[in-house]
């Protein structure tokens, strides 16, 4: 299958687009079917440029699985649900991950597609909407718990543009697998149109991300990709939906197109799963360090932002040093899995409605062991970076949403503005 190049503007030049449209014909040829699983690794150490003869596959895009979606006990069968996306990186082809985590039984896709969004809607760009297959066909059963890879697709794709993944399951599956807080809007219609373009029978709204789970590029000169890992600081719960600005998409910006992939989950917590009231808030940090971050296609620096609901959510944990104990144990367990570990302060939270100074004194403990080095590779000082100076306790008023904890649209911004990039770099020596 060869490569199709669908771009809104002159974003590659032409001599570009014939070799890299060449060597991507010659991957997806021989691209493995199935789930995907079978891909060879890109050859050389970790870091090195791979030549674009060979390339890599890196993520782009990825969302942490939250939970069984509310209401969706027998699926959503007849429907084509239309996922949108920003991705963080660009290549000339493609492919998407679906998960069936939580399902009670296996979910049957006999259709699905990937394209270039218009605007903020479900309209696709003229010509980009092209079919996705699985191991070279049409359809795919994913079993409980499972995950499958698509086959690549070429479609040029450039960082922070906006994709639509489109799904449809003509029957019953059982419970929707889906990321609660999207902070995008999401579509579904009736029958199956997810190769439609104009998108107008996408007439239902939803605020989350149904079945995807990940998007990847196919990159001729890939960069290791930065994950993070957190709560719903990472999430940007209290972002500009659309907007495209959850700190990770800042720091994505800042990159200038090397990967980052947000795994936040709203309520997280490093050392304790949610508990069955709120299984939303995930697993463990620690669990979700081998579920959700180690399987990263072209992961190479992990930053965690974990910590701060393991104080403030009942029961609470007002030992520090059980909490900087459970950052130690992910940061040496990340590096075992070849990681470079950047860790972030806990940000102030004064005025949230759980703050106490006895609160306040576990996180500035916590604060004070990562400052002093030996726990990770690298430190990005969020408390430092966002807190009001006349008082260190709170957040600066122009970053508190309203609620003393989750930052505005500029708060996020000024987060990922604390992140010197060189922290992410092999070889830089961590703070002392």
């Amino acid at each position: 299958m060869g490569a199709v190049g669908v771009r809104r503007g002159p974003a590659w030049a032409a001599a570009g687009v014939v070799a890299v449209l060449v060597v991507v014909a010659a991957v997806l040829a021989g691209f493995p079917g199935g789930d995907g699983r079978g891909l060879r690794p890109a050859p050389g150490p970790p870091g090195a440029v791979v030549p674009a003869s060979q390339g890599a596959w890196v993520g782009a895009w990825s969302a942490a699985p939250t939970g069984a979606e509310p209401g969706t006990r027998d699926g959503l069968g007849g429907r084509s649900l239309r996922n949108a996306v920003q991705v963080s990186a660009g290549g000339p082809a493609v492919r998407v991950e679906l998960s069936n985590r939580y399902g009670s039984q296996p979910v049957t896709f006999t259709r699905a597609s990937v394209g270039l969004a218009v605007g903020a809607g479900p309209e696709a760009v003229a010509g980009s909407v092209l079919p996705l297959a699985f191991g070279g066909r049409s359809a795919v059963t994913i079993p409980v718990g499972g995950v499958v890879l698509s086959d690549a697709v070429g479609l040029a794709v450039e960082p922070a543009d906006r994709l639509l993944v489109s799904v449809y399951a003509p029957g019953p599956s059982g419970p929707v697998t889906y990321h609660r807080h999207a902070r995008e809007v999401n579509f579904a219609a009736r029958g199956e149109h997810t190769r439609d373009e104009a998108g107008v029978a996408y007439t239902t709204v939803s605020e989350h991300w149904r079945y995807l789970t990940g998007v990847q590029v196919f990159s001729p000169v890939p960069r290791g990709a930065v994950v993070v890992l957190g709560d719903s600081l990472t999430d940007g719960i209290t972002a500009t939906p659309g907007a495209g600005h959850r700190w990770t998409d800042f720091l994505a910006a800042r990159l200038a197109g090397r990967p980052v992939l947000n795994l936040g989950i709203s309520g997280n917590r490093l050392l304790r799963d949610s508990p069955p009231g709120r299984a939303f808030n995930g697993p463990s940090g620690l669990s979700r360090l081998h579920s959700d971050v180690l399987r990263q296609e072209g992961a190479e620096v992990l930053i965690v932002q974990l910590g701060i609901n393991d104080i403030l959510r009942e029961p609470r944990q007002l030992d520090a040093e059980r909490i900087t104990a459970g950052l130690d144990q992910l940061a040496r367990e990340a590096r075992a899995g070849g990681l470079r570990v950047v860790g972030a302060t806990l940000m102030p939270f004064e005025g949230h409605y759980a703050w106490t100074p006895e609160l306040e004194a576990v996180r500035l403990a916590v604060n004070e062991r990562l400052r002093s080095g030996g726990v990770f590779d690298g430190l990005v000082d969020l408390d430092a970076a966002l807190r009001d100076p006349a008082r260190p306790s709170r957040l600066l008023p122009v970053f508190d949403s309203g609620d003393g904890l989750h930052p505005t649209d500029a708060g996020y911004e000024a987060m990922a503005g604390a992140v010197d990039p060189g922290v992410l770099e092999a070889g830089v020596p961590a703070p002392a």
